[in-house]
């Protein structure tokens, strides 16, 4: 993360604070022993989280994108503003636009086998287990997040940031009330786990949220 995009998550975090207030009501835990069950994992990468499933998990027919990574044991699905999200080293206006103004949005999907610990060494990761009726609730909400073509297919928009990834167009606006931990939040709450999605939400509340409902399997480390 730069400096001027640190700076300015300072400033959200500032105000995120003096707004907050809601309550959360945490998931009783899944912990029904007859029902098969899932592990997803939230990936804290110090601005905005992703969402990891396992690739083989996810229900035919249910999020076809995923057919874009055929090799790939795990597939992270992220959600931000267009030119931000594609731009390696983000400027100053660039980070404000992304939190100020309704801009376009982009999914960020990437492909890895790696078991995630190891595929983020320094990221805090929260192992979260869900029912199979929630992993496809979960899949479906990726799947609406996509903006189509006139014939119904996925926009590719090109490769993405790091390994085995691409970006693809998202039909919802972002802003500074609608930015990438809403989007996280909302898709976990699909899958059972309420995180809460008051107008400022930042990626701290976001995590820390995320423990009523799973275990902080590593924490965040210095690089």
């Amino acid at each position: 993360m730069n400096e001027k995009t640190r700076y300015l998550q300072i400033i959200l975090f500032g105000i995120g604070f003096m707004t907050a207030g809601c309550a959360v009501c945490p998931r009783v835990a899944f912990a029904d022993q007859d029902t098969p069950a899932r592990s997803i994992y939230l990936v804290n990468h110090g601005w905005h989280a992703g969402i990891v499933v396992r690739r083989g998990d996810i229900p035919k027919g249910v999020w076809p994108a995923h057919e874009d990574f055929p090799d790939s044991t795990y597939l992270e699905v992220g959600w931000g503003d267009s030119e931000f999200y594609q731009t390696p080293e983000p400027d100053l206006l660039t980070t404000l636009q992304a939190g100020l103004a309704p801009t376009e949005s982009v999914l960020h999907i990437v492909g890895f086998d790696s078991p995630v610990t190891r595929y983020f060494p320094y990221s805090e990761v929260v192992g979260i287990r869900i029912s199979e009726m929630e992993l496809e609730r979960l899949c479906r909400y990726f799947n609406d997040s996509h903006q189509r073509d006139k014939t119904g297919n996925r926009i590719f928009l090109g490769p993405g940031l790091y390994g085995k990834s691409r970006f693809y167009r998202s039909g919802e606006a972002y802003h500074l009330f609608n930015n990438s931990n809403h989007w996280t939040a909302r898709a976990l709450q699909t899958a059972g786990c309420r995180t809460g999605t008051e107008p400022l939400l930042t990626v701290d509340q976001l995590m820390k949220r995320s423990l009523q409902c799973g275990t902080r399997i590593q924490p965040g480390k210095s690089r």
